[in-house]
């Protein structure tokens, strides 16, 4: 069946492919966030450790998917061969800092007074779907690129590789429309209301994943340093919020476990479909 999809894939237009895979990411968050329809309250152990396995995914995914054929495409030979990846890599670490400082949102497990991002009177449903939004960018815009790459005829940039990227990013997706539902309803929102925050989280995956395809394949010699760039916003988003997010109970040790098997999950599924 898998082969049938990536057959599939390189047969259509890739701003098109892009988009429909963003939209299984999208629709895994969903999957994710409608656990609120089932359950009255969230297991911290379980929410801790899904959190650890969504950044192990992500570190993952930005070495073996981006960064490693992003440096393996780029021109010349020792220190000017990893120019680009260096170059990428800052600035989308950058693009996120600027995004955390100005939009404003509340990462899962801290307290309103915790807010991040220029001041404003959101309710916290807002700033919470806001939070994992931030997420969700540079996931999108790393689906979109790699299969941009794949259309300009990069090496190092395939079908297989950028179905594993997605198949990684949606199951990791999975505990991020949790993450956001089920503290809603903790909060008194309706069920609905908080599914429908929870999904809503990963909309702008498709949005990030297509201009990402399309800027890839109108500049192409930008790939190297796309790939590096969505590497570096993933990192930052790693390191500043989701790291954190799973260390602030009593659960580090499964949270940590759970960062494991998520990267062991996505080394694997990019090596073996890439």
């Amino acid at each position: 069946m898998m082969e049938n999809i990536i057959a599939y894939l390189e047969g259509i237009d890739p701003i098109l492919a892009a988009l429909y895979a963003t939209l299984f990411t999208w629709g895994v968050t969903a999957l994710g966030a409608s656990l609120v329809f089932f359950f009255k309250k969230m297991n911290r152990a379980v929410f801790d450790g899904m959190l650890g396995f969504t950044g192990g995914v992500m570190v993952a995914a930005s070495f073996w998917s981006l960064l490693a054929p992003g440096i393996e495409m780029s021109p010349g030979e020792g220190f000017e061969k990893v120019i680009p990846a260096a170059v990428g890599f800052f600035f989308g670490a950058l693009f996120i800092f600027g995004l955390d400082k100005v939009l404003p949102h509340l990462h899962v497990n801290f307290k309103m007074d915790e807010k991040e991002g220029i001041k404003t009177p959101w309710h916290k449903s807002v700033l919470l779907t806001l939070a994992i939004t931030l997420h969700n960018i540079p996931e999108g815009l790393a689906i979109g690129v790699l299969f941009g790459g794949v259309a300009a005829g990069f090496d190092g940039a395939t079908i297989g590789g950028a179905v594993a990227l997605a198949i990684g990013i949606g199951l990791q997706n999975f505990p991020e429309g949790f993450a956001v539902a089920m503290p809603l309803r903790g909060q008194g929102l309706s069920r609905w209301k908080s599914f429908n925050y929870g999904q809503l989280s990963a909309a702008v995956e498709p949005i990030a994943a297509v201009l990402g395809a399309w800027a890839v394949m109108t500049f192409q010699p930008i790939l190297p340093y796309a790939l590096a760039f969505a590497a570096g916003a993933m990192i930052f988003v790693v390191v500043e919020e989701v790291v954190p997010e799973s260390q602030r109970d009593k659960f580090t040790d499964i949270s940590t476990m759970g960062f494991i098997g998520g990267f062991i999950l996505m080394m694997t599924l990019d090596v073996g479909l890439g």
